[in-house]
């Protein structure tokens, strides 16, 4: 088993930044690949970005691609979304999940552990 918990979320002005963080407890969480999606009200479940096991492979989706970094820390079990520039857009809970395998995947089928969110408002 793997339990993840997200913080760092908040209410932030446009243009602003956020580090999300997502720690985990459990059994060998540095073969897992992690994934942060995201869902705003009445809008469907959104794939942010993922990283494999070791950290060398990132995927991102394009509305955020040279705004948002991920990375992360097996030695600490968490894993990192950095976010600049940040958009009214990128208001939703933000989630990070954890995949059934160590390589990049970004899709929802792959990720079997999911946190329980953490609320991003960007205002305008």
């Amino acid at each position: 088993q793997l339990q993840l918990v997200e913080s760092g979320g908040g209410l932030v002005q446009a243009g602003g930044s956020l580090r999300l963080s997502c720690a985990a407890a459990g059994r060998a969480f540095s073969t897992y690949a992690i994934g942060w999606i995201r869902q705003a009200p009445g809008k469907e479940r959104e794939f942010v970005a993922a990283i494999n096991w070791i950290g060398s492979s990132t995927y991102y989706a394009d509305s955020v691609e040279g705004r948002f970094t991920i990375s992360r820390d097996n030695a600490k079990n968490t894993v990192y979304l950095q976010m600049n520039s940040l958009k009214p857009e990128d208001t939703a809970v933000y989630y990070c999940a954890a995949a059934i395998q160590g390589s990049l995947v970004a899709t929802f089928s792959a990720y079997g552990y999911w946190g329980q969110g953490t609320q991003v408002t960007v205002s305008s």
